[in-house]
């Protein structure tokens, strides 16, 4: 959150941060709904080629700077996609429906939460194909406030895309050589973090 006197903005969204601290940059999703479903697409198959690769014994090791088990890092890598699907529904963005678990059992290996991706991707591809709203500019009910669904979009697509850089370097740190990861032409056009991980 940024403050100044009385006001603040929640630090979610780049053009509301732009406007608040009244700097003359443009801001807005550069890519369209179509290219962010394919890029979502894209990383989400990703996803779950490479959470398979993942020993179950290392799935309870926590990832760097935060506690959080890997387990539940690959679980939310497919609730954010899964979540921004019940958005684009109606339902509201709180904070808590990206890291739900309805399903513990979504999380007993890695073949289930490659199952779980798969279910996933499936729902995307659903969502896309049945949708008249292809443009994505109805506003959505989000915890910092309410949004064009073409910004929640580009977020929960640019947001799994940090988290497949982020598996990479876990399998790499568990002697797994990730199969077919992504390189910075993946991520193009997308507000991506600089760091893989927060110090």
């Amino acid at each position: 959150m940024l403050s100044r006197g009385d006001e603040f903005v929640f630090a979610q969204n780049i053009a509301q941060v732009v406007n608040f601290l009244k700097l003359n940059e443009k801001t807005g999703p550069v890519l369209s709904p179509a290219q962010l479903v394919e890029r979502m697409d894209r990383y989400i198959d990703a996803a779950i080629r490479m959470i398979a690769q993942m020993p179950d014994d290392k799935l309870d090791t926590e990832v760097p700077n935060r506690p959080r088990a890997y387990r539940v890092l690959g679980h939310h890598m497919f609730s954010i996609p899964e979540a921004f699907v019940e958005i684009a529904g109606g339902a509201e963005f709180t904070q808590g429906l990206p890291t739900a678990v309805p399903l513990k059992e979504d999380m007993a290996s890695a073949a289930a939460l490659a199952d779980y991706g798969r279910r996933v991707r499936s729902k995307v591809a659903r969502w896309w194909q049945d949708t008249p709203y292809r443009g994505a500019q109805q506003t959505v009910p989000t915890y910092y406030g309410p949004q064009k669904l073409h910004e929640v979009m580009e977020r929960s697509t640019w947001h799994i895309g940090q988290h497949t850089r982020q598996w990479v370097m876990l399998l790499g740190m568990a002697g797994v050589t990730a199969d077919r990861p992504l390189g910075d032409g993946d991520f193009t056009d997308l507000p991506m973090p600089k760091k893989v991980w927060d110090d």
